[in-house]
């Protein structure tokens, strides 16, 4: 096993810069997950960690040991894509075995690493099945296979499960989990789903346009998002945005003012703030509650959709679009009014350049 140091890491494609000078440390065994939008840079960060993309700026060390001018084999990593890319004519053992035959390993260490892969990933009884014999999983957990076979110190994984469907993905999300407590690897994933790095990450690295934005702990960047950005992007579904004005403000709390008029109390440090200021208010769906007469807000509902454990309700206030997390019982009606509660420990404000106020 081994860590991993990013300092300074530039990537140019042509004119365009796609990795900002990206400075990161993942520790030894850590399970850490690249997210963002698409073209933000993710998987290109992880390429140049492999080595199958040249930096144009910055060191990239593993284990303490500087690796930009080694190749991918010298590097001591394994790396598993979105595409299974197994060979068709070969049965599973060959599949796993091939990389290790061409690195000239004798029969017997080859068949002990081959064979010790596929009990942990419970595949035993395939290794004599060709891949078109092999459900999607099982594929995957080859590809994952031929990977643990070179014993790396570091695992990258490239949107490994986006082929999958989704309910296969959970079901591979928990081998994931599983997979890393067993082996106490150093574990680099990609994925656009932000649902897969909530549950798998030990930490989260939050990109945009080549840049890091935020990088903690799942529960951190939910319940203490840096950024708009952040904060739009951890949570399903997203955090509800409002467009606001600051009333009064001090270290422990803010009064702002919606476009509708209502007043909302939110507990953080807005000592910085002044009365006029223009803010954004941010709830989640699933702090938002039905209240009565009191302080909150008012939307109408434009549409339900009913989940049987849940309710998700689609409303409007103003002309801003809101979503509100209910129990499974309520049944709100298209048009119908609500009064919503906004919790002042559970909101969130964020000022004109998008930055968040801190949360006691």
């Amino acid at each position: 096993m081994a860590d991993v140091r990013l300092t300074g890491v530039t990537k140019r494609f042509g004119t365009t810069e796609v990795l900002k000078s990206i400075d990161l440390e993942i520790a030894d065994g850590e399970f850490l997950v690249f997210v963002g939008p698409s073209g933000c840079g993710k998987s290109t960060l992880l390429r140049t960690i492999a080595g199958l993309e040249e930096l144009d700026g910055g060191e990239i060390a593993i284990g303490g040991r500087p690796v930009n001018d080694l190749s991918p084999s010298a590097r001591g990593i394994a790396m598993v894509f979105q595409s299974y890319a197994l060979y068709p004519h070969m049965n599973v053992y060959e599949n796993m075995a091939f990389g290790l035959k061409l690195a000239k390993h004798d029969k017997a260490e080859i068949d002990r690493r081959v064979r010790g892969a596929a009990e942990t990933l419970n595949i035993t009884d395939y290794l004599d099945r060709k891949p078109k014999a092999l459900s999607g999983g099982q594929r995957q957990r080859v590809a994952i296979g031929r990977a643990i076979v070179r014993e790396p110190q570091v695992f990258l994984f490239d949107e490994p499960l986006s082929n999958l469907d989704a309910a296969l993905r959970v079901r591979m999300r928990y081998e994931f989990a599983s997979l890393h407590e067993r082996l106490k690897t150093t574990m680099v994933y990609v994925t656009h789903d932000q649902v897969e790095a909530m549950t798998l990450a030990d930490r989260i690295v939050v990109l945009n346009a080549g840049r890091i934005e935020q990088v903690g702990r799942p529960m951190e960047l939910y319940e203490r998002p840096r950024n708009l950005f952040v904060a739009e992007f951890i949570g399903s579904p997203k955090m509800n945005l409002l467009p606001a004005e600051i009333v009064s403000a001090s270290a422990t709390g803010a009064t702002v003012r919606t476009a509708a008029g209502e007043s909302i109390r939110v507990q953080v440090d807005a000592a910085g703030a002044a009365p006029g200021d223009t803010v954004t208010l941010g709830i989640r769906p699933e702090h938002l509650a039905l209240a009565g007469a009191g302080d909150g807000l008012t939307a109408t509902v434009t549409f339900v959709e009913t989940l049987g454990h849940a309710t998700y309700a689609y409303l409007t206030a103003g002309e801003t679009a809101l979503t509100v997390l209910l129990p499974g019982h309520a049944r709100p009606a298209a048009g119908e009014t609500l009064r919503l509660d906004v919790p002042a420990g559970q909101a969130h404000l964020f000022d004109a350049d998008g930055h968040a106020f801190p949360r006691p």
